[in-house]
């Protein structure tokens, strides 16, 4: 006799409330299941050779159907993303579109009787309970990603147009809804009527999660606008949490038990929520802030924080979430409330994203949009006038949200593209809102019919916003470059003002050894604008620190950059101006603040590291892709001049820089590199050697009018210099390219070329399709080859691109 002969399967009778959320009347019909329960349940199946009567089938066990259910959601969300992604569409749309077709949307007998045997009565429980653990760590990690202390930091501007677009749609949605309450209870009944409010006050709230995916997936988290948006919607998100959660507390107490309420007891109640709603916060600010610091304090600076640290920070977190229900809250505010006081960035912050968000985004999260869609039944016949109310309702604060948003940027000058791009963002839905939604249905605050209309309010909303913003705001038109900010154009004696750029320490003396061949002087002073680029971890909003302006915030960042350009503009005193900043954001995004800073500060050049890094022997020690691809972006829409910077010597070999040589072959960037090159040779002990590699049969064209006119001033036409030489080289073939650049590259300490691409000539043709790095150029490419014997650092100029808008 098998075990499952000894089990003894035992009917329950189970009483099942229908319809519960759209009929409020007391007499409600009861459906009663019968339901056989194996004791203790079966967990894993018998497999394919088992017997079926047994349980060899995966439906006749837990694990496998659990296994079975999260695959084909999975497989439905992939087939719907795979099309809806090509339209436009969010990822939460795919997520929530699966849910329909397994709940009860879809009517079909062969989908009904596939469901029936794909979600048997109970299992849906177990899908749930998984998947909302997943909701809680999301929660808890949006938390974590918040920058609480930008609420502080937020402008005037950002705190009018989250106040107004929270309280006035608001005010005005329930000022309509509670003077025509009577109406609406006598028109829809008591339970409907009675929860508009609800409706309302779902669309005036804003989720700052919500936000900072949209604007993560378009790729402006890092614009000007998107800051703003994100500064907006935390005052807004922090705003209606913190009123929420009080007025959760002290209607939840109200609502307890009406006969007290007559008694004046309900009153006392309400005050002794609220004040455990306030001791709830306190006791978590007090005691886990604290102990979060400690651990940041104890963990080693570059170190990962301690797997025992991490367990207990999860600890801590259950135990938020006993204090949310302690409060009249739900344990989900808990555990938000913990997430917002974990100190953001590395080493706590960024470990605990890096434990928890693979995991959740890519597993738990759809599960649970998904489970919260499969609630939600479309084909529920909905009252037409109850459709026209609840629609009126939604449009009427969302164009009141729209209207003040758009108002305000106008009254502060802002362009009307940028306004409306603004109010779409703040006005954006998402998952936050949706799981809303379904959580307010759970609890009997909205009727079977009006969450299915929330929940197609949130797909149209949620995918105008995306659509919207996506086709009216492009972030890199606003570095096109209609004027013309290079060295070429340089008025005489000016000032040369560069963006510097510096990812690692290795980067900083080679940065500062192309300042000082630069070489300031009081008639060509230099202003150096020194970025110090470093990867977001651990937090959603992006962050740039001016330290002339916030010395003490930034040191922490970049001290060792602030105090290695503090002395060189104390050593070139009078002659160099520097100021050093620092930019936290993710590292798609960082080609942003390096144009924004180069447009604010018309900046003539950037001058970027190269990707790669060589060791004493001259071979390559490390190499960072994402490097790599940020220098090209930077090339694409820089509103200047752009030079890499290759560092061939080793940090314990720093050359003098007094040897440089220029490779002049023609074209807008070379002639933007010489330009460059001349102002080495205001420094005496320096020797600039030009070397023209002319093709020994060329035709006259206006390009080599004007790469003539700017060798005059090397050729000794104008009188001739000390320290400049000039050599015109002919080559016959491609191949003497290569010898030369062999030849003279171990010669000298410092070159300086041109990327020329795009440009054909025949010096170079049949070398560019073995050119590596193509951000470099032929020339700056085959100095930078490992091929090549050099020690010398070498620096490519592309000339600033005109807009072609």
């Amino acid at each position: 006799m098998g075990i499952n002969d000894i089990l003894t399967s035992t009917i329950f009778r189970t009483a099942v409330i229908d319809d519960l959320h759209s009929d409020p009347n007391p007499d409600r019909k009861y459906v009663y299941y019968n339901v056989t329960v194996d004791m203790p349940p079966k967990v894993v199946s018998d497999g394919m050779w088992g017997n079926k009567a047994y349980g060899a089938l995966p439906s006749t066990a837990t694990l496998p159907l659990l296994e079975l259910q999260i695959l084909i959601i999975f497989t439905i969300t992939q087939c719907f993303h795979l099309i809806l992604k090509r339209l436009g569409f969010p990822y939460f749309v795919s997520q929530m579109m699966a849910g329909f077709v397994l709940g009860p949307s879809i009517k079909s007998k062969a989908f009904i009787a596939s469901k029936v045997m794909l979600f048997p009565y109970g299992s849906g429980e177990v899908l749930s309970l998984i998947s909302g653990f997943g909701y809680a760590i999301f929660l808890f990690l949006n938390g974590v990603q918040m920058d609480f202390s930008m609420i502080t930091r937020t402008g005037r501007k950002a705190w009018t147009i989250a106040l107004s677009s929270l309280f006035i749609p608001a005010i005005v949605g329930l000022s309509l809804c509670y003077k025509y309450m009577d109406e609406a209870k006598h028109a829809f009944g008591e339970f409907n009527g009675g929860r508009l409010p609800v409706v309302v006050i779902n669309q005036s709230s804003c989720s700052f999660p919500v936000v900072a995916s949209l604007l993560s997936d378009l790729e402006i988290l890092n614009s000007e606008l998107g800051r703003l948006a994100l500064s907006a919607a935390l005052v807004m998100d922090v705003t209606g949490q913190v009123m929420t959660g009080l007025g959760t507390a002290i209607i939840s107490s109200l609502s307890t038990d009406s006969h007290d309420r007559g008694m004046g007891k309900g009153s006392r109640l309400a005050t002794l929520t609220a004040v455990k709603f306030f001791a709830f916060v306190t006791i978590i600010s007090v005691i886990a802030r604290p102990a979060m610091r400690w651990i940041v304090r104890n963990t080693p600076e570059g170190r990962p924080v301690k797997k025992t640290y991490t367990y207990m920070v999860f600890l801590m977190t259950l135990y938020a979430g006993w204090l949310g229900v302690w409060a009249n809250q739900t344990v989900l505010a808990g555990i938000l409330l913990l997430g917002l006081l974990v100190p953001e960035g590395p080493p706590l912050g960024s470990e605990l994203i890096k434990q928890f968000e693979m995991f959740n985004t890519w597993f738990l999260m759809p599960m649970f949009v998904t489970c919260c869609a499969m609630k939600i039944d479309l084909s529920t016949p909905i009252p037409p006038h109850l459709i026209l109310l609840v629609l009126l309702i939604v449009l009427l604060v969302y164009f009141i949200k729209m209207l003040l948003t758009i108002g305000i940027c106008r009254y502060c000058n802002m362009p009307k593209t940028d306004g409306l791009c603004l109010a779409l963002m703040l006005s954006c839905k998402g998952v936050v809102d949706f799981v809303a939604g379904v959580f307010l249905f759970d609890s009997m605050a909205m009727s079977r019919e009006t969450v299915s209309m929330m929940a197609i309010t949130v797909l149209v909303l949620g995918t105008i916003a995306r659509i919207g913003v996506k086709s009216l705001y492009d972030p890199s038109r606003k570095y096109a470059g209609y004027q013309k900010r290079n060295i070429l154009n340089l008025k005489p004696n000016s000032e040369l003002r560069i963006v510097a750029c510096i990812h690692k320490p290795s980067h900083v003396s080679s940065i500062k050894n192309v300042l000082d061949v630069c070489y300031p002087t009081t008639s060509n002073p230099l202003m150096v604008h020194v970025l110090h680029l470093m990867e977001l971890v651990g937090r959603s909003s992006p962050i740039f620190i001016s330290h002339r302006l916030q010395e003490r915030s930034g040191h922490n960042y970049s001290e060792d950059v602030i105090v290695t350009f503090d002395l060189f503009e104390h050593d070139n005193a009078g002659t160099t101006s520097v100021s050093t900043y620092t930019a936290i954001s993710p590292l798609r995004f960082m080609h942003d603040d390096i144009c924004y800073l180069a447009l604010d500060k018309l900046a003539s050049i950037i001058i970027l590291p190269f990707h790669l890094r060589w060791g004493d022997g001259g071979d390559i020690e490390s190499t960072d892709e994402n490097i790599r691809t940020l220098n090209c972006k930077v090339l694409q829409i820089a509103p200047c001049s752009v030079g890499i910077l290759v560092n061939r010597a080793s940090t314990k070999h720093n050359p003098s820089m007094k040897q440089i040589a220029m490779i002049f072959l023609g074209g807008a960037d070379d002639r933007e590199a010489l330009c460059l090159a001349k102002r080495t040779i205001k420094e005496n002990d320096c020797n600039l050697v030009v070397y023209h590699l002319a093709a020994s049969q060329s035709e006259a064209n206006w390009d080599l009018m004007l790469d003539d006119e700017v060798l005059k001033s090397v050729k000794g036409i104008y009188g001739s210099i000390e320290n400049v030489s000039y050599e015109k080289i002919t080559i016959e073939n491609p191949s003497e390219t290569t010898d030369f650049v062999s030849n003279v590259a171990n010669q000298h300490d410092f070159f300086i070329v041109g990327r020329r691409n795009g440009i054909k000539s025949p010096q170079t043709s049949a070398l560019e399709s073995w050119t590596e790095f193509s951000e470099l150029g032929v020339i700056g490419d085959l100095l930078a080859s490992s091929d090549t014997n050099t020690n010398a650092s070498i620096l490519i100029i592309q000339q600033q691109q005109m807009s072609k808008f």
